[in-house]
């Protein structure tokens, strides 16, 4: 199954039909947090445990780290002191915000859009195609955006956007979308701002029963990898769909975090958490191939319910090779090749 790639939607942007050119901003929220202090204080331990209390100011009180010195040390550095440190020098680099939800309202009552799909939206003259993280069934629509350094629109949004501002909006268009209930259960995977179309998918599934058929309830599985505890989109309202619903199932995986905090969930890679949670007993490690090692460890957290490649649909949305590696993954372990779905970018 060829990966759909997102940014080749740039292309048709202005070909999709025109929504409105009045829609609304009613809120521009960060997701992330500024943890430039937190970031500091760990730099600073690592750095005086490694003999360079010279790149350190104030070590007793609130530190500050000269981070030019920090990249100087790193250019002759190696090992694993060294990988965390740039590790933290990136994160220290990194705007705030670098991840923000945009909710807007749309002016025209015969608007509609299918869980999945996204829009083009137009800001200072430049449109780029987002993926719809709002439920059809909510008032107003949202999208959840990441930074990207240099990008054309995402700099205008980020450092322009205010409330009552106005978007030219265009589409819906993208075939990234459910397919009609069945008693197959659902595993989603994404990373980042993947996670926008899958929240849609998923809100809308349990808004409208579509979890259930003929009685029977479906697992929905929700894999969600990312850097730090921060880019986790959308956590509180998956926590909260987990705590009301047994048959939906949350996995953030973070590969950074325990840098920062005590961080106990798990922390691979999206796609080697989720032969963790594979049923033992309907999966080889042959099938797996690389991944089979991943399995050998206990899953992070206590859910009792476990995945059965043959009953299972999957969607993966996020960083294409996570995207390329799952559906690959999918395939191998059993899962027809018509209930798998991915879209990709970057």
């Amino acid at each position: 199954m060829p990966v759909r790639e997102h940014n080749s939607a740039h292309e048709a942007a202005e070909a999709l039909p025109l929504v409105t050119d009045t829609a609304e901003v009613t809120a521009v929220e960060p997701v992330d947090r500024d943890r430039t202090a937190e970031v500091e204080e760990r730099a600073a331990l690592l750095l005086m445990d490694a003999d360079h209390p010279d790149l350190v100011s104030d070590p007793e009180g609130d530190p500050a780290v000269d981070w030019d010195g920090v990249r100087r040390l790193l250019e002759e550095s190696h090992g694993l002191r060294a990988a965390k440190l740039s590790t933290l020098a990136g994160r220290h680099d990194r705007s705030y915000p670098s991840l923000l939800r945009i909710r807007f309202t749309v002016d025209d009552p015969d608007f509609d859009f299918v869980p999945g799909q996204y829009l083009t939206v137009r800001f200072a003259g430049t449109p780029r195609p987002y993926s719809v993280a709002s439920s059809p069934n909510d008032d107003e629509v949202e999208l959840c955006i990441r930074r990207v350094p240099g990008g054309d629109l995402t700099t205008d949004l980020f450092e322009d956007l205010s409330v009552g501002d106005q978007l030219t909006v265009r589409g819906p268009n993208g075939e990234f979308v459910p397919n009609e209930p069945s008693e197959r259960d659902v595993a989603m995977l994404a990373t980042g701002t993947g996670v926008a179309p899958l929240h849609s998918m998923i809100r809308y599934a349990f808004e409208e029963g579509r979890d259930t058929v003929d009685g029977e309830e479906r697992d929905y599985w929700l894999f969600l990898g990312a850097g730090w505890e921060d880019d986790l989109s959308y956590r509180d309202a998956f926590e909260s769909l987990e705590a009301e619903h047994d048959n939906f199932h949350f996995v953030p995986t973070l590969s950074r975090e325990t840098l920062l905090s005590g961080w106990k969930g798990e922390t691979e890679y999206v796609q080697r958490t989720f032969v963790k949670y594979l049923d033992a007993d309907a999966v080889d490690d042959d099938d797996l191939g690389r991944f089979a090692q991943y399995r050998q460890s206990e899953p992070a957290y206590d859910i009792d319910a476990r995945i059965d490649p043959g009953n299972l649909e999957v969607y993966a949305c996020g960083v294409t090779a996570m995207v390329n590696g799952i559906t690959r993954t999918a395939k191998r372990i059993g899962v027809p090749g018509e209930h798998i779905d991915g879209e990709g970018f970057g």
